[in-house]
Formats: structure tokens, C-alpha cells, sequence
């Protein structure tokens, strides 16, 4: 499907995006809005290696980072055949070879493979299934390496807040129908 989505800035900027069916990605404003607050101080760019884009769907997130953050390898996990396949399709035309990793899988029982890993997470389940996107964060909270940035992506509506016991809220924005927590695992 097409769409107006797009990567925003980096060296693959204005690139189109394709999007699965039925597809609620992260619009081009609030992902603008979030990477500017992560480039703000949030992140330690010289040190970001790995970044998972959870819920991918279209990838947006983990293409942004592609673009972005030249030394960045971004996991792209989802549970949707329709979203793996759209996925590589916005992959194949920017030739980042070994930096990227489409992986078909459920996004909870991944934490324990991939969490203790990671940089950068974004967490964003579809919004009927917000349940899964809370699963994650409780895992990752349980698993996650110290320092880890989690970016959970909720409807702005049907809001649970995080655990303060584990996670610094750095940043939590309303756009629209998303609200946004950016966490850092303490």
C-alpha cells in the first residue's frame, strides 16, 4: 500500500514507505518530534549499536534509525507475514546489508533472545492488542540491560503508565491518538 509515510532525515531522507494492510504507523510528525528529543541528549549516538523496532509493521521506526545512526544494526520483529514482507520490501532498495534483521516472531517471548541485547527499543503494539505492548515493557524491565531507552507507543486514550521502580520516564508526549514514554531501564 502506498502512503505519504517516509524516512524523515539521515542519508536515505524522502525515501518512500510502503505500509502492510490495515497498517497504524507512527506518523511522520511524532516520529520528527521523537527523534529530536532522542538526538537532544537521550541518546549516546556514538555508542548506539543495536535497536529494535518491536511491532515493526512498516519498519519506520527501524529505518529512521538506519538512516540516522550510520554504526546503528536495527532487529525489525513481527508476528504479521504481511509486515515481514513489507518490511523487506522498504529494506531492499537501501542496500544496508548486514546492519539490518527481519525476524518473524511473537514480540514477548522474543524479549528473552533479543532484549539483554539492545540500545534502543521501540515498543509500539497495535492498539486493540495494547495488553502485548505491556507485556514487553514488563519483560524488558525484567531482562533489559541498565540504561536501555525504550520508546512505548500507546493510544493516547487507554494509557498504563510505567513502573517507576524500574523505568526513568525522560519524556512522555500526547500527539494525536499516540502517547509516547520515553524510559531509560534503571
Amino acid at each position: 500500500m502506498d502512503s505519504k509515510l517516509q524516512i524523515i532525515s539521515g542519508m536515505y531522507r524522502g525515501r518512500k514507505l510502503r505500509l502492510p494492510k490495515n497498517a497504524r504507523p507512527t506518523q511522520n510528525r511524532a516520529r520528527i518530534a521523537l527523534f529530536n528529543m532522542l538526538d537532544s541528549g537521550i541518546l549516546d549516538k556514538d555508542n548506539l549499536n543495536n535497536v529494535w523496532d518491536v511491532f515493526a509493521g512498516s519498519g519506520a521506526f527501524g529505518l529512521e534509525c538506519l538512516s540516522r545512526y550510520p554504526d546503528a544494526h536495527v532487529l525489525f520483529t513481527d508476528v504479521s507475514p504481511e509486515s515481514i514482507k513489507t518490511v523487506r520490501d522498504n529494506l531492499a532498495s537501501l542496500q544496508v546489508g548486514a546492519r539490518a534483521r527481519v525476524v518473524q516472531t511473537d514480540a514477548v517471548h522474543a524479549v528473552n533472545d533479543f532484549a539483554k541485547q539492545m540500545d534502543l527499543m521501540f515498543v509500539d503494539a497495535p492498539y486493540d492488542c495494547a495488553e502485548l505492548g505491556r507485556a514487553v515493557v514488563a519483560r524488558v524491565g525484567k531482562t533489559g540491560l541498565k540504561d536501555t531507552v525504550l520508546i512505548w507507543e500507546q493510544e493516547a486514550t487507554n494509557v498504563v503508565e510505567p513502573n517507576t521502580d524500574i523505568w526513568d520516564v525522560l519524556r512522555d508526549k500526547t500527539y494525536g491518538r499516540a502517547r509516547f514514554f520515553i524510559l531509560r531501564k534503571k
